[in-house]
């Protein structure tokens, strides 16, 4: 489809067919409300052992890497005792360790336009708000961004976001994700280049046919969000006059996506629009519903909390009243680490370092940094932590360096990997969900992190970074002897020729 402009190009974007295919016997989609607010309420405060008990066997579940029901997820919810909230906190970081080992992946987002036919209440990017500037980058632009990305802060993965707009639609789309990668830019102050060896989109609904377009040109995650899961609220936020407005259009796109051929995708809400807790319990029944239809669950599962955004009254004057506190928060976090025990979790920076901090423990497994989400902000800015809030969709709260978290992760114990070989190998869909479930994943993720790691050290990190993570590499490998045998002197051969200089080289 071309991208011609103005109203056909609107009418083109919803198909019916593309909705109803996937509705159940009775034409109804998989979100039942009054059911979830049924079992919200049913969930009774755990109070008595024989409750505290039942909090126990479900958490049990969750480690056996099981999908929690509806159910489950409700009774975790309502716990409100402070020893079974630290014994699933627990439970959380226990989880992630197991599936994903103690790695964190880290990429940046990067907006290639800021035109939108939609008019959603919270969003600094709708159509009504003259305040915000508007475009599109052009690709000598875009290069431009890589060249600071790739080659200045060292990032191999993006997230790169579209509005939904003809001038940004899927031809626009396509030429973006090839020129990304087929740029290579030289790394400062080294003999080599660099590129991004990851592209995921965070874009519009599509029909299946665009997906398949999308999945042909090295599309790695395919992301969109629901925003609220409550059809009401939906309703409110998302005028019925706008393609937004349609929420089956929305809520199935993960569904054509999958048909599509695009077997990593991701999910998520918008906290603060709706209920929290529905909130959850919508990414729970999203994630089974997934799983009963096409036998893999998402990916990754995304959790942004509303902030300040130019010329915003909905954000900037609170006028939501489910806007969700930092300690429901963290439980929203560690509740869906056990009700989706195998999906990525993904933590922003919407949120402030301090509590990001707090919250990786519970089980976060990717994370944004050295990030603007102003158009063409990172070769304008040049890493520097500002933000123009007429230039971008809201505000972030933690701007610091990628050196800065590669550091802090370091001395929390953690490894930053900058893998992407699994997209490349094959291990995704439902291959990835098997390994994920048992376990195997980690293990192959933990040798081509640490080979990365090492890359990116010698290629990036200042001295003081470089220092901290020489120890996290040394612990590593220790534990490589014994965790993978049979490979270790090969991968020994990686990490020592990486060493020399060699780069991409991965299991």
């Amino acid at each position: 489809m071309s991208n011609n402009s103005g109203s056909s190009w609107i009418s083109e974007r919803i198909r019916p067919d593309q909705i109803e295919k996937y509705l159940n016997d009775c034409g109804v989609d998989f979100i039942p409300d009054d059911a979830i607010g049924g079992m919200l309420c049913d969930a009774k405060i755990v109070k008595s052992a024989d409750d505290k008990a039942r909090v126990r066997e479900i958490v049990s579940k969750a480690m056996a890497i099981q999908t929690l029901s509806p159910e489950e997820t409700a009774v975790l919810l309502n716990v409100k005792d402070a020893e079974l909230i630290g014994e699933m906190e627990a439970a959380a970081g226990a989880i992630k360790k197991k599936v994903y080992d103690n790695r964190i992946v880290t990429f940046a987002p990067l907006y290639l336009s800021t035109v939108c036919v939609n008019n959603c209440r919270y969003c600094g990017m709708r159509a009504d708000n003259s305040s915000l500037t508007r475009g599109v980058l052009t690709l000598d632009e875009l290069r431009a961004e890589i060249e600071v990305l790739a080659g200045q802060i060292g990032h191999k993965r993006l997230v790169v976001v579209y509005g939904e707009h003809p001038k940004s639609g899927i031809d626009y789309m396509l030429s973006t994700v090839e020129t990304i990668y087929k740029t290579e830019v030289p790394i400062r102050n080294r003999g080599h280049k660099a590129s991004i060896r990851r592209v995921n989109v965070n874009a519009a609904p599509m029909t299946i046919e665009e997906l398949s377009l999308l999945n042909k040109a090295g599309l790695g995650t395919y992301q969109v969000f629901q925003e609220t899961y409550h059809k009401k609220t939906y309703a409110d936020l998302h005028p019925l006059n706008t393609l937004k407005g349609n929420y089956n259009w929305r809520l199935y796109c993960m569904h054509r996506a999958l048909e599509a051929g695009i077997d990593d995708v991701g999910i998520g809400a918008l906290f603060g629009l709706y209920d929290w807790k529905f909130e959850v319990m919508g990414l729970l029944h999203h994630a089974i519903e997934l799983e009963k239809r096409f036998g893999i669950g998402p990916h990754t599962v995304s959790f942004p909390r509303l902030q300040p955004a130019e010329n915003t009254p909905f954000v900037n004057e609170n006028q939501s009243k489910y806007l969700v506190s930092d300690a429901d928060f963290k439980k929203a976090i560690t509740v869906l680490r056990l009700s989706i025990p195998y999906a990525g979790m993904i933590l922003t920076a919407r949120e402030n370092a301090e509590l990001r901090k707090a919250l990786v423990p519970l089980g976060i497994t990717q994370t944004d940094s050295s990030s603007n989400v102003g158009l063409g902000a990172y070769n304008k800015m040049r890493g520097a932590e500002i933000q123009e809030s007429t230039r971008q969709q809201f505000i972030l709260g933690d701007t610091k360096s990628l050196d800065s978290t590669v550091r802090e992760f370091a001395k929390m114990g953690y490894i930053t990997s900058f893998c992407t070989a699994g997209y490349r190998c094959g291990r995704t869909g439902e291959c990835i969900m098997d390994l994920l479930r048992t376990g195997a994943e980690g293990k192959f993720c933990k040798l081509n992190a640490v080979i990365t790691f090492r890359e990116w050290l010698n290629d990036f990190a200042s001295e003081e970074t470089k220092a901290v993570g020489e120890s996290v590499i040394a612990k590593e490998i220790e534990e490589l002897k014994t965790a993978v045998p049979k490979v270790y002197d090969t991968f020994l051969d990686y990490y020592n020729r990486t060493v020399n200089g060699e780069r991409d080289l991965y299991f």
